[in-house]
This record gives C-alpha cells, sequence and structure tokens, in this order.
C-alpha cells in the first residue's frame, strides 16, 4: 500500500519568504548586530521537522537569495547553509526526540558551524569581517529558537 505523505511546502516556501524580509530589512546598527539569522534558523526548523519537504535545495536556493541580497560572495552563504542543513536532516530524528532546550543548544552548534564556514569563506576571498561582535549572531539566534519553533509549529500538523 503506498500512502501518499503531504509535506508543508506552501508553509515552507512562505516561512522562508518572510524569514529573508526580517533578514534584509534595515534596523538601526545597534540593533542590527545582535539580529539573528532568521533565513538560517527557518531553513534549519524545516531541517529537522520535515526533511523531504525541500530536500538539499531548499536551504541552497535560500542560500543563494541570501547572498543576492546581501551583496556577498555568490555561493557563501548557500555552501554554509547546505551544509548545516545537511547535517541537521542527517540527524534528524536524534534532534526531534530532545526537549527544547537542547535542540536550542544543537542550534547554536549548527549556527556557530554555519558562521565558521561563512568566515572561513570571507577570509579565502579577502572580505574578512574579524570583529567579535560577528559571533554575536549565533548566540542570539540559539536564544530565539524556542520562539521560532513554536511559531512555526504552528503552520502545519505534524505526523
Amino acid at each position: 500500500m503506498n500512502v501518499r505523505v503531504r509535506e508543508p511546502r506552501g508553509p515552507l516556501l512562505l516561512s522562508a519568504l518572510i524569514a529573508l524580509i526580517f533578514q534584509v530589512v534595515p534596523l538601526p546598527e545597534w540593533l542590527a548586530i545582535a539580529r539573528p539569522a532568521f533565513l538560517v534558523l527557518v531553513v534549519l526548523y524545516w531541517s529537522i521537522v520535515a526533511p523531504r519537504a525541500g530536500g538539499l535545495l531548499f536551504p541552497f536556493v535560500c542560500g543563494l537569495a541570501l547572498d543576492v541580497f546581501r551583496g556577498a560572495v555568490l555561493g557563501e552563504h548557500a555552501l554554509a547553509l547546505t551544509i548545516v542543513a545537511f547535517l541537521m536532516m542527517r540527524f534528524h530524528l536524534l534532534i526531534r526526540a530532545k526537549p527544547l532546550f537542547e535542540q536550542a543548544l544543537i542550534v547554536f552548534a549548527a549556527l556557530m558551524l554555519y558562521e565558521f564556514v561563512v568566515w572561513c569563506i570571507d577570509g579565502w576571498t579577502g572580505h574578512t569581517l574579524n570583529s567579535p561582535l560577528r559571533w554575536l549572531h549565533p548566540v542570539t539566534g540559539g536564544l530565539v529558537w524556542p520562539v521560532v519553533f513554536g511559531v512555526l509549529s504552528r503552520t502545519h500538523r505534524p505526523r
């Protein structure tokens, strides 16, 4: 018996679009320093909850959109986001079984890996940003994860 499983592709695309808007909206500099990577958090959420809905093409396209809107090296965020999403998809069953606090710690580690890959690519291409404030984004992303998880979990029915 072949049962067709409905993947939440509509909420996936809508949440990614809203997160991209939140990511590129101009903010005052003092607030932009602590802005979490909303698009990365949304991609991580969907990689954990519905890994087959977007596959690896979803984080790659989201990363390319982030590259275009930020004016970064084309493919920089796409590569970093695809690597992190692959790890979340690979271990999604283990991560899903964890309590929300432990998930936040795992997401913090994933955001640190994401930022490290972007930092390496920036260094290799000569666009260095050696400010320690660069590493504040993963901290705020880990702190915001329970809120992001709660909001996005209301957009679809879990299996």
